[in-house]
């Protein structure tokens, strides 16, 4: 095993062994599973918007709303 001092890296070089850090956890099948409380949040979301109280926004809406926010702040 390779080890590197990260921190005295380059930002563009961190950036690049960040992306392919998680490239690699993408591509792999560790079965790894999300923590129960994840179900839970989900499952908490989709009652909301079953009972109409919250509503699905598509990624485009959300990126919009998002930089309208950090624009105001």
């Amino acid at each position: 095993m390779v080890t590197v001092d990260i921190a005295g890296l380059p930002v563009a070089e961190r950036l690049k062994l960040m992306e392919a850090l998680w490239d690699s956890l993408c591509k792999s099948d560790s079965g790894v599973e999300s923590p129960a409380w994840h179900g839970a949040v989900l499952d908490e979301r989709m009652r909301l918007i079953d009972g109409g109280a919250d509503a699905v926004t598509s990624w485009q809406e959300a990126k919009e709303r998002i930089r309208n926010q950090t624009k105001a702040g």
